[in-house]
């Protein structure tokens, strides 16, 4: 196996927009696909390991670019979220920015395209929740300690991927009344869905650069970044197949 990236820049509303792919080069029938979407940070590094690592499972994994290339910024940034934000004020924007990406990964030559799924961190955890909410052809969805508010445009009945969410439980960011009620949305909009909560984790359990935080409810738990890792797996193995 010999794992290698590729930066791909693609196109979508108010782009150009740049991720990277992560493949087995030696590989040589079409895999699944699995869409990476990032924190509150935008496309880095740490995304781009996510998708190597998903590449040594057997998957092409591409870390996604919704706030356009050259978007980032850094915990230390005047404004960290102001890119999420813009998108947080138009959620239709975002669904488009969604797709578009989805769309991205499909048209790779590495990619079944019938065969893909979509995981998202803190912010990127509420994007993928759209993205089932607006009926993209994923065969699943993972929230890593995502967030769960619904998006003001209608969302379908049914919701047809599976949907795995990853929550730590003391996660300011997603109290519990937020949990019941995409619970509930979820219930009612026919998904096979599945909560993992895991005690005393809280927000950004998975990101190891939150090691040592002393902010309460937030920091990286390695437990619950080893369990929600694995859910993941079984729940991938088991919907790309």
């Amino acid at each position: 196996m010999t794992i290698e990236r590729r930066t791909h820049v693609y196109d979508g509303p108010g782009g150009p927009f740049e991720g990277v792919l992560a493949f087995d080069a030696e590989a040589t029938a079409p895999r699944p696909g699995v869409l990476i979407i990032p924190n509150v940070l935008g496309q880095k590094e740490a995304d781009n390991l996510v998708a190597e690592r998903l590449a040594g499972l057997g998957y092409v994994g591409f870390a996604a670019d919704v706030f356009g290339q050259g978007k980032r910024t850094t915990r230390e940034s005047p404004d960290p979220a102001v890119h999420m934000n813009a998108l947080n004020a138009d959620r239709t924007l975002l669904r488009d920015r969604l797709h578009a990406s989805l769309a991205a990964l499909k048209a790779q030559p590495e990619v079944d395209a019938d065969r893909t799924a979509a995981i998202g961190y803190c912010f990127g955890g509420k994007c993928v929740l759209d993205l089932a909410r607006s009926d993209a052809d994923v065969r699943a969805v993972v929230a890593f300690h995502g967030l769960f508010d619904r998006p003001d445009y209608p969302t379908v009945t049914p919701i047809r991927p599976r949907v795995l969410v990853c929550h730590g439980w003391a996660d300011p960011l997603a109290p519990p009344d937020s949990v019941t009620a995409l619970a509930a949305e979820l219930t009612a909009g026919g998904a096979k869905w599945q909560l993992h909560a895991y005690g005393h984790a809280g927000h950004g359990f998975t990101d190891t650069s939150m090691q040592g935080s002393t902010r309460p409810g937030f920091g990286y738990d390695a437990d619950a970044d080893a369990s929600s890792w694995a859910a993941m797996t079984r729940l991938l193995a088991e919907t790309l197949a």
